[in-house]
């Protein structure tokens, strides 16, 4: 479930949690429905923007939403999930743009993808996701061939892009492709005058997904020796933190063109949790509750306000060991021989670390607990929805807009 957009539940609130699932699960459920189950690999959190967008311009109808069955990765639950065109349209786009990555990674030859025979079957698949999401956004009415343009562009432009090219230029072809996406919700919910609109924001949400990717990968790469466009066009940090804050900021003006039905959803995932997305990236504050001065260690440099537990702070309370840490060189304080951490639990093996892993699925665990045990590698992970980066005591007032200081700098109105 690759994505930018990763809300935490705590903020969403109960009834926006529910509706976002809804998104969720009916985008899972279209590629099911009309690719069959292994296509349901490719849902992904950005991918469910496209529904949400369509859903919120359109007047409340019956038909948008449906009973599904029980789901293992619902803890075997029923639940109300979206359907329609704007499902099938995020659908399309996400298997178009899934088989686009798959290909780039086997022309990178990244990890298993390096084997010949690997190589072979990764291309085929990338085929096939490349003409069912074709098929489905013809039936939509979307031609997705401006999406398999762009590409096709972006590799051409990646093998000549060097140091002192415009970062914009290497992040283009993303951008024209989302921008058609997002005009073309407008299309499918009989609004017309907001496809303008829409195509600006999903312009500057494609940039803002090639920056942060970039920013997000840039160590990775240059480990692997992959290409990465901040180190391949010598674009700083700061430089690619700029774009991403227009990039942002340009995205909440465009939204306030948009005639919504009902924006609340759409809103708080691509004016909020956008740019907390943007904090995570480049390590600055996880919450919009704070300044990014208060937020941790990042790419910018450190805090620059004290608190109770920075030995700087003036409120610091003076600590018995002045500052040293009793521990150092593996020593007890209290006497004795040193002290050691218990060792982590082993790894478990394959077959064991499967039927693990069928729990969890079978239990929810992976996508509503704040965290579970790896199947195999048996190291604590963060569930899908339990990512909370915040002070949540004041969170399920963000569902309406009411504490949240993001909405004094775009004035939404809720």
């Amino acid at each position: 479930m690759f994505g930018i957009v990763r809300p935490c539940s705590h903020r969403l609130g109960e009834g926006l949690k529910t509706q976002w699932m809804a998104h969720l699960c009916g985008l899972c459920l279209a590629l099911r429905g009309d690719h069959g189950q292994f296509a349901r690999v490719v849902t992904n959190y950005d991918g469910l923007l496209i529904s949400v967008l369509t859903e919120a311009q359109v007047e409340r109808t019956t038909g948008w939403r449906r009973t599904a069955g029980p789901c293992p990765l619902r803890g075997m639950r029923t639940a109300s999930v979206a359907q329609g065109e704007g499902a099938r349209l995020a659908a399309a786009v996400s298997l178009v743009l899934a088989s686009a990555k798959v290909r780039d990674h086997v022309a990178d030859k990244d990890g298993l993808l390096a084997r010949r025979p690997v190589a072979l079957a990764a291309r085929r698949v990338a085929a096939s996701w490349g003409r069912a999401g074709a098929r489905t956004g013809s039936d939509v009415g979307f031609d997705t061939a401006v999406l398999v343009d762009a590409v096709d562009r972006q590799v051409g432009i990646e093998a000549l892009a060097g140091p002192g090219t415009p970062l914009l230029t290497v992040t283009e072809p993303t951008e024209t492709a989302t921008a058609a996406a997002f005009a073309h919700t407008a299309v499918l919910a009989g609004r017309p005058g907001n496809a303008e609109p829409l195509a600006e924001a999903g312009r500057l949400f494609g940039r803002l997904a090639h920056l942060l990717d970039a920013v997000e990968d840039r160590e990775t790469d240059a480990a692997s020796g992959a290409w990465n466009p901040l180190t391949a066009t010598g674009t700083p940090l700061v430089e690619a933190r700029r774009l991403a804050d227009d990039a942002l900021h340009g995205i909440r003006l465009a939204l306030r063109e948009v005639e919504f039905t009902d924006s609340k959803l759409a809103h708080l995932l691509l004016a909020h949790e956008l740019g907390r997305s943007v904090d995570r990236a480049f390590g600055t504050s996880g919450c919009g509750h704070q300044d990014h001065e208060d937020g941790a260690r990042g790419a910018f440099g450190p805090p620059q306000h004290g608190g109770p537990y920075n030995p700087q702070s003036p409120q610091s309370p003076q600590s018995p060991y002045d500052g040293q840490n009793p521990y150092a060189g593996g020593g007890n304080p209290f006497g004795g021989a040193p002290s050691f951490p218990p060792p982590g639990p082993g790894r478990r093996g394959f077959w064991a670390g499967c039927a693990a892993a069928i729990g969890l699925c079978c239990t929810c665990k992976v996508c509503c607990a704040d965290e579970f045990e790896g199947p195999w590698s048996r190291r604590r992970r963060e569930g899908c929805l339990g990512n909370c980066d915040c002070d949540c005591s004041c969170c399920e007032a963000c569902e309406i807009c009411e504490c949240c200081e993001c909405c004094s700098c775009c004035d939404c109105g809720l």
